[in-house]
């Protein structure tokens, strides 16, 4: 499948190369085609691997990534051009956080909205899908790192973007039993709402040490 990754921080990085090495054409997305950072990793990662513009890395992608801060998506996808975005399926992986009053960060849309739901309604013929955004870079392409079941969620109206989304995440070692419909993209809002549990249960954490949720029913 032809993917486009948007950002070039850590989580850009870990599900562009995870991506290539499943045998997927990855384009890695930057303000500028010539990105030192960009063109770095396409170097690195070898046949399958590119990188651009944030227009030039969604125009033949079949999915777009949205591996980039919150607070910077909105005008990342408007570069991306709403007519190279226009029905294409968009996994969102940000998070709204809002770093202008320091550490921990406050959510910038929560409550009634979500950032998903935001991205959604400004580009209504984009298929948007909320996953990943919960865990970890290491522990998205990698979840067998922690040696327990754990469970990932996703949220989105479009059920055939989401059976994409899902198939991407089992290539990533999800197991199906584990990957948490929880309905539509209005589930985003409790997706985005875990960042602050997530960060103080982070900052509680011995240092390198990952960690994540399952649900437990009896």
């Amino acid at each position: 499948m032809k993917i486009a990754v948007l950002g070039t921080g850590t989580v850009g990085h870990a599900l562009a190369g995870k991506l290539v090495s499943l045998g997927h054409e990855v384009a890695m997305g930057s303000r500028e085609s010539a990105n030192p950072k960009g063109a770095a990793w396409a170097e690195q990662a070898g046949a399958g691997a590119s990188a651009g513009s944030f227009a030039e890395a969604a125009g033949p992608a079949e999915l777009v990534v949205n591996a980039t801060p919150g607070t910077v998506s909105l005008a990342v996808l408007a570069e991306a051009g709403e007519s190279t975005l226009n029905g294409k399926i968009l996994l969102d992986v940000s998070n709204p956080l809002d770093h202008t009053g320091g550490f921990p960060p406050s959510l910038s849309v929560c409550n009634t909205d979500s950032l998903a739901e935001t991205i959604q309604r400004t580009y209504p013929k984009l298929r948007v899908v909320k996953s990943l955004n919960t865990v970890s870079a290491p522990i998205m392409v990698e979840p067998a790192r922690l040696p327990a079941p754990h469970d990932i969620f996703m949220a989105g109206n479009d059920a055939e973007a989401k059976s994409v989304v899902a198939n991407v995440l089992q290539e990533f070692g999800w197991s199906p039993e584990h990957i948490r419909d929880l309905g539509g993209l209005d589930a985003a809002r409790g997706l985005e709402m875990w960042l602050p549990l997530w960060l103080r249960i982070f900052m509680q954490q011995p240092q390198g040490k990952m960690f994540n949720i399952a649900i437990v029913s009896e």
